[in-house]
């Protein structure tokens, strides 16, 4: 009788096959007057030319539907021009347990970094945003659901070394599906990891700040996303640690309308802000200055800086600019920010 080590379980996997599209479907969809190299929104259907949407940084003009962005694309449209230095790029995943499903892990591996042209989940690098020197992480979903595994892990963490060696305000972008399956315990670690080198972050007093795209989920959520200094969110991006239809499937319970959206999750005060990704740059330049005790930088744009902002001089301004004194004053005393 073979141990319990030893039995091997079959599943029986198939897959949808995508629906035939009907000989009038076929045809080009952007309708009459419209490039052909419109898309349509996922959420309202509006075609939208690939160079006009690429100009509004990949939210939709209609309905600001915010659509998948890539690591890459993220860092193009966000980092000051040029100033963008990767770190851990040669970094790759191994296959720790042979794992085998459809195909090898390391096959699997192989095939999409030639689909997608990134090496891992995350990429990691130093770089100004504003003229402020900071350390950026930017998960893409592209790449195995943005999984987190060994390398996703042990990037993560050599960030965290740097920021605190250069004394650099650590950001991350997530996007997650959550820890690897193919890496098992090996993936499940790496949450101990990371939320261990944002403690240090912590000690070392390191403005962390987080910002949340959709999806985050799973362990990525469970670690490191949700312990930042401060957390941001983009609209409607999906984030929980498990799917809401897995949930009511398990508790046979109607969920509260919007689980699990961002929305959702401010409301109950999981997130400190949600931000339209068009505005993510002078946000996080707020952030920045609120934390680093920046006091003599004056917010001047005609336009709110965020959503909910009045113009200039109302009375979340003036409370902006008292937190920003406050902030300096204990930025000083802890001897961060010289005398």
């Amino acid at each position: 009788m073979k141990s319990i080590m030893e039995q091997r379980i079959t599943v029986e996997i198939t897959k949808r096959d995508k629906p035939e599209l009907k000989k009038e479907e076929k045809q080009d969809r952007a309708p009459s007057g419209v490039s052909s190299n419109a898309i349509s929104c996922t959420k309202c259907g509006t075609p939208i030319d690939l160079k006009d949407l690429e100009k509004n940084w990949f939210c939709c003009p209609q309905c600001d539907f915010h659509m998948p962005l890539s690591a890459r694309k993220r860092i193009e449209l966000l980092v000051d021009p040029g100033s963008f230095s990767e770190f851990g790029e040669k970094w790759t995943s191994t296959d720790p347990l042979n794992f085998f499903d459809l195909k090898s892990y390391q096959d699997r591996i192989n095939d999409i970094r030639a689909e997608t042209g990134v090496k891992e989940a995350m990429i990691c690098g130093r770089a100004t945003i504003s003229d402020h020197p900071v350390v950026l992480c930017f998960m893409d979903f592209a790449f195995m659901g943005g999984s987190m595994g060994c390398v996703v892990g042990e990037k993560f963490v050599r960030a965290v070394d740097i920021a605190i060696e250069e004394r650099r305000p650590l950001i991350v972008f997530t996007t997650s599906g959550g820890a690897r399956m193919q890496e098992g315990i090996l993936s499940l670690m790496q949450m101990a990891k990371t939320t261990c080198a944002v403690q240090r972050l912590e000690t070392e007093k390191i403005p962390y700040i987080s910002v949340l795209a959709n999806p985050t989920t799973g362990g990525v959520l469970a670690s490191f996303a949700l312990q930042a200094d401060v957390i941001l969110a983009e609209p409607e991006a999906l984030i929980c640690f498990t799917g809401p239809r897995v949930i009511k499937q398990t508790i046979g319970k109607e969920l509260p309308e919007g689980f699990g959206k961002a929305e959702f999750c401010l409301s109950h005060g999981q997130l400190d802000m949600i931000v339209s990704r068009k505005e993510l740059r002078k946000v996080l330049t707020l952030y920045i200055d609120l934390l680093e005790g920046a006091v003599q930088c004056e917010y001047e744009e005609p336009e709110p800086a965020f959503r909910g902002l009045p113009k200039r001089g109302g009375k979340i301004i003036r409370g902006i600019r008292e937190i920003k004194k406050v902030a300096f004053d204990a930025w000083r005393s802890l001897g961060r920010h010289g005398s």
